[in-house]
């Protein structure tokens, strides 16, 4: 019996790839009328075909991350409150045994027993997970309705559609209690209005909305505008300040200038998107204290456990989350995401496979921050580059359907298709909504400045 079933899945398997590969993938947006335009000496010019393949690089680099952050998720939350987890790990716990999480008891993880980097073979699928399938599922959402600007009624029936509604469906806190609005009639964004959603600081958007930052290459105005109403689904305030600085550094990032040192730029870029904040917000100064920590080239690990200090145990600059009394002391907030994302990247340097390795070591919801920066570093460097990084070859099939439902095709999807449907995304942006150009001759966009 056993056999049986392995015979006809591998049959299936085969099957849906020979689905994926007779699709015919065009460099035409079919729902789009591509119009003339006369580039300015003043406009970005961005190449097409370069893009797909940073596209391919973020999809491929965000799995990678995103499946090593999860063998260590929610293993080091520190010792405040009514869970405690032990001392911290540091780089010497990499490639060792991975330490049951807050909610397994006396047992690893079931993904790896090792802390380490995952990977699946080439002939293998990525699966999705919470920190993906938002993502994969407003960009289809934003084909599917040929607009660059999702409505509430839009993400809301989306959200129904690909969304179990009632078994496991990879949803937590404030994710979880949009999706429970949106059951009862609301629409985003009251789906996070403090009124109605009291998880909205619980995890910022961050993991569900900074691909947006791609669909704007070099213009985050736009790419926050895009994005405001998906953050404003599950977030507010300082959760959703946070998630908006993702966006505007992913999209900065693609005017980054690969033949120069990655770091120098993207710091910079990070100072660009920081500078959004309110003045007086923690999460401003959380940026400036967690940098200014690095610059003191302290190492990462004790840089770590500054923040813990500083913001779980001494609740400084506005960060009063302990004082909430909540669950694990709130392991999965906003803030304390942020601020531990940020000691990946600086410490990182803009190093792909380091910056994933402290994501995974750093503690709290390890998960986010690696497929977040692993997706930023992914992009950058393109899929060749990703591999280049890792020294070998990976699968570029995507399913969709570990985590969501509704998606053609047994939810299989490629990293190429996926790229080509967000080059055919920002075409639509480029022309629509930032009035430049697409040139499909030289396969090139044209942005204006704004």
């Amino acid at each position: 019996m056993t056999l049986t079933r392995s015979i006809f899945a591998s049959l299936l398997f085969i099957l849906n790839l020979t689905w994926i590969q007779a699709q015919q993938i065009t460099d035409k947006n079919p729902s789009l009328n591509y119009s003339a335009y006369s580039p300015k000496a003043s406009d970005l010019t961005i190449d097409r075909a370069a893009y797909a393949e940073k596209l391919e690089g973020f999809w491929l680099a965000t799995c990678i991350a995103n499946w090593t952050g999860l063998v260590t998720e929610m293993d080091k939350i520190g010792t405040i409150g009514d869970i405690k987890t032990g001392p911290f790990y540091t780089r010497a716990n990499w490639g060792k045994a991975d330490q049951p999480n807050i909610w397994s008891g006396n047992t690893p993880s079931a993904i790896s027993s090792t802390i380490d980097f995952i990977f699946v073979d080439e002939d293998s699928l990525w699966g999705a997970d919470d920190d993906t399938d938002i993502e994969y599922m407003y960009q289809e959402l934003l084909l599917q309705n040929q607009t660059s600007m999702l409505t509430g009624e839009q993400i809301r029936d989306g959200w129904i559609k690909h969304i179990k509604l009632e078994e496991e469906n990879y949803l937590w806190v404030s994710n979880q209690k949009a999706l429970d609005l949106m059951k009862e009639g609301f629409v985003p964004p009251a789906t996070a209005d403090p009124k109605n959603n009291p998880e909205f600081e619980m995890i910022d958007a961050q993991l569900t909305t900074e691909i947006f930052g791609l669909y704007s290459p070099g213009r985050p105005d736009m790419a926050v505008r895009m994005a405001t109403l998906p953050i404003q689904t599950t977030a507010r305030e300082e959760s959703e300040w946070i998630s908006a600085f993702y966006v505007r550094l992913f999209s900065l990032s693609a005017t980054l200038d690969t033949t120069l040192p990655i770091k120098p730029q993207l710091f910079k870029f990070a100072d660009q998107a920081a500078a959004e904040f309110p003045k007086t917000s923690y999460p401003a100064a959380m940026y400036h204290y967690v940098k200014s920590l690095y610059t003191s080239k302290i190492p990462w690990e004790q840089a770590r456990d500054s923040i813990y200090q500083r913001y779980q145990v001494d609740q400084l600059d506005g960060y009063t989350m302990t004082s909430k009394n909540l669950y694990c002391n709130g392991c999965y907030a906003a803030g304390i995401n942020f601020a531990a994302s940020l000691v990946s990247l600086f410490y990182g340097e803009g190093d792909l496979k380091e910056t994933i390795k402290i994501g995974a070591l750093a503690g709290w919801d390890s998960d986010n921050p690696t497929a977040t920066w692993g997706g930023l570093l992914g992009f950058i460097l393109g899929k060749e580059g990703v591999e280049k990084a890792f020294g070998r070859k990976f699968s570029d099939k995507f399913h969709i359907h570990r985590t969501r439902v509704g998606f053609p095709n047994e939810g299989i999807d490629t990293f190429e298709s996926m790229a080509q449907k967000g080059l055919w995304i920002i075409d639509r942006v480029v022309q629509e909504e930032l009035m430049g150009g697409v040139d499909l001759a030289n396969n090139s966009w044209y942005i204006p400045k704004k």
